[in-house]
């Protein structure tokens, strides 16, 4: 008899009880939904401290709630991460209560699709402000705190940038989100160098076309189905498929890994 898939709750025990994230503090920002819930369920499985950030403060509330009730420790703060005021005031709140945050998924993006030549310029601004300038501010913030707390000795700091794959591609209608996520790569590169006398570890993943509240739409929109019968697999990836290198790029056990971009998208890419 073939073995049965596990249940997502199932999932996620099984591999924090190999990777664990005890005494870590970690922050992810865009938590309130998509990604970065799933990230804030898995980081609290493993028993890390998690701060969640979102501008949406009440879907982070209830999150945290969630959480708190399945035995772990969590704390939501609104975040926009294009306001550095609300940044550090974010890392201020997660100081007072858990002490310094010593991991980040700098997760927080969003998307405006249409043409490059009608596209509004608020839409281009906001997408490159949230994607770009929001991982920057969220990453510099965390490292600071890093580096005064001892990160050095330690070497304990753990950035996580999450790309995508459309950073390797070329299709119209985001040339915008592409062009952010390109970036965000290369600024983990940076930032790695800058950071690594410092015990700061900055990586960053690159997934596939996976369904979430961002593209919902699309998702259930005819062009979806034509695009991903074009896929090597013909399907969307699977969240869970992410979880294993996210919980080693936050863990101990990443020690030697900095700088690196692993492209994670069930094959979509070939």
């Amino acid at each position: 008899m073939a073995p049965q898939p596990l249940r997502q709750e199932e999932a996620l025990t099984a591999r924090s009880d190999v990777l664990r994230l005890d005494g870590r503090t970690a922050l992810i920002s865009g938590a309130s939904s998509g990604l970065g819930a799933d990230f804030a369920r898995l980081l609290a499985s493993a028993g890390a401290r998690v701060v969640l950030g979102a501008r949406r403060l009440e879907r982070v509330e209830a999150l945290a709630g969630e959480l708190e009730r399945g035995g772990a420790e969590a704390l939501a703060v609104r975040l926009d991460v294009s306001d550095e005021e609300l940044v550090s005031a974010a890392f201020d709140a997660a100081e007072s209560r858990f002490g310094t945050v010593d991991t980040v998924i700098a997760n927080a993006g969003t998307a405006a699709g249409g043409r490059s030549t009608e596209i509004a310029e608020n839409d281009i601004r906001r997408v490159i402000d949230t994607n770009l300038l929001g991982t920057y501010l969220v990453a510099r913030q965390a490292a600071k705190r890093l580096i005064a707390s001892g990160s050095r000795e330690r070497e304990n700091g753990r950035i996580l940038f999450v790309g995508s794959i459309t950073a390797q591609q070329h299709h119209t209608g985001d040339a915008a989100y592409a062009a952010t996520k390109i970036g965000i790569a290369h600024l983990a590169r940076q930032f790695a160098r800058e950071w690594a006398r410092q015990g700061i570890n900055v990586n960053t993943i690159q997934p596939g076309w996976i369904h979430t509240e961002l593209n919902d739409d699309w998702f259930h929109s005819g062009e979806s189905h034509e695009a991903i019968a074009s896929l090597p697999r013909r399907r969307m990836q699977e969240k869970e498929s992410l979880h294993d290198m996210v919980l080693y790029l936050c863990s101990d056990r990443s020690r030697a890994i900095t700088g690196a971009t692993f492209t994670i998208d069930d094959g979509q890419s070939l």
